[in-house]
């Protein structure tokens, strides 16, 4: 009886906790898009230039890294914004780019709904299933120097249906990401919610500029 007892405290322990980091990981990350989304407002007022990619890059891992650092303390939530607002900024020119063509803004708010439809359906999935995604670990990171070597590639030739390639793939690998991170969560994989956060971000970001990509190339072709 008593094993029994410390069994079921266990498991509501556990539970209690998964529901405190679900709770933070998606308050932190409803403000982190917000956030993101103000600086990319600004920088398309503001008519801002897209920055070069050493620069993206440098800022991108070096924010991502120094927030996996400071993960456990308090500067960890203003690396993160830091991080989150980086990546708005990036954004900017990217959707100044988009509304230049005739059907720019039904192109933006196209992909913006498809990537919050993806993202809750994904996310509910597991929440209600609570399927263990474990098993997407290799496939996540075979999947991410297939994509690095193909980026790459992209840079030095000229090859037809590339660009449609990885952008098809970065949609699949941000899927992904999703479920894996999500599952994480509720399994004990990710206790905490900041890395949680942005992690779930940049599959985000990365969903809504890889459907971007894709229907520009799609409506191109019309």
């Amino acid at each position: 009886m008593h094993e029994q007892n410390y069994a079921v405290n266990s498991a509501q322990v556990e539970e209690r906790e998964v529901s405190k980091v679900l709770r933070n990981t998606y308050g932190l990350l409803a403000m982190a898009l917000g956030f993101s989304g103000l600086v990319a407002y600004l920088a398309m007022q503001a008519n801002a230039a897209y920055p070069n990619i050493f620069v993206v890059l440098v800022g991108f891992y070096g924010l991502f890294f120094l927030t996996a650092k400071l993960r456990n303390s308090a500067w960890g939530l203003l690396s993160t914004f830091a991080l989150t607002g980086f990546m708005g900024y990036t954004l900017g020119p990217i959707l100044n780019m988009y509304l230049g063509l005739a059907n720019g803004g039904e192109l933006i708010a196209s992909a913006l709904s498809m990537t919050a439809l993806v993202f809750f359906g994904l996310s509910a999935f597991v929440l209600t299933t609570r399927k263990d995604m474990s098993f997407l670990s290799g496939f996540i990171t075979a999947g991410f120097f297939v994509l690095i070597g193909a980026m790459l590639a992209s840079f030095f030739f000229q090859i037809s249906g590339l660009q449609l390639a990885i952008s098809a793939g970065f949609v699949l690998f941000s899927s992904a990401c999703i479920l894996f991170q999500t599952s994480a969560i509720i399994h004990g994989g990710e206790r905490n919610y900041i890395m949680a956060t942005i992690s779930l971000f940049v599959s985000i970001y990365n969903l809504f500029i890889s459907l971007l990509q894709l229907l520009g190339i799609f409506s191109s072709n019309d």
